[in-house]
């Protein structure tokens, strides 16, 4: 009887330094989040899997494996706390992001990326399946022309203008659904644009480890829960 290769390879985790590893241990310790051991080597995985790919087709500014921790795996972690159980779409998701972090850290989660770039999809597409993960779905479609809707919560992570990302997303979420909005600094600004008949419920300031820069993350739900 042979045993299933581990997710994700031994030969993908080699790549990175063993430092790499204890940066993420420590800040996951940092947001207070347990991970079991194979939930560690999936997020190691995907920073593996980002250097890889960045060489050639340049997902994401950060170059630096060790940034690409804190910048990108705990930057996205650090919202896990508002995420509830059901349905939840990252839209412009770019290379994954905060989905595939999401769905590792909550694998009952049910999570849709939607981004229209395609390589940025083809690098979430071989992300699923080195990682092995069975919880994410990733679509090359713009927002606007996506017709599947009802969905607990719809995310995303410097996608658009709050009030684009709420105009945009308007038909995706369920009944009692809301949005999560996770911005810099400049967010305060735009919540005077946002749009009618929604209503900000929470907002909520994060503490990314090893980030300076101001992170927070803005809830939002149509007014009335409808």
């Amino acid at each position: 009887m042979t045993t299933a290769a581990p997710y994700p390879s031994e030969a993908l985790l080699a790549s990175l330094a063993p430092a790499i590893g204890e940066r993420l241990e420590e800040g996951l310790a940092d947001l207070g989040l347990a991970v079991d051991d194979q939930q560690h080597r999936r997020l190691l995985g995907l920073v593996a899997l980002l250097h890889k790919w960045n060489r050639a087709y340049n997902l994401t500014a950060v170059r630096d494996p060790g940034e690409m921790v804190s910048r990108h795996v705990l930057d996205s972690a650090a919202v896990l706390p508002f995420i509830r159980p059901g349905a939840l779409l990252d839209v412009g998701a770019g290379p994954g992001l905060p989905g595939l972090v999401l769905a590792i850290l909550m694998p009952d989660l049910d999570v849709t990326l939607l981004d229209s770039n395609g390589k940025k999809v083809r690098f979430q597409r071989q992300a699923i399946i080195e990682l092995g993960l069975t919880n994410v779905t990733a679509t090359q479609q713009r927002v606007q022309a996506l017709d599947v809707g009802g969905f607990d919560q719809v995310i995303s992570r410097a996608f658009a203008s709050l009030a684009d990302f709420i105009s945009l997303t308007r038909h995706l979420p369920a009944a009692g659904g809301e949005w999560l909005a996770m911005k810099g600094p400049g967010a305060d600004d735009e919540l005077d644009a946002l749009p009618a008949g929604v209503t900000l419920s929470q907002h909520r300031r994060l503490a990314v480890p090893f980030a300076d820069a101001q992170r927070q993350l803005l809830i939002l739900t149509p007014q009335g829960g409808e």
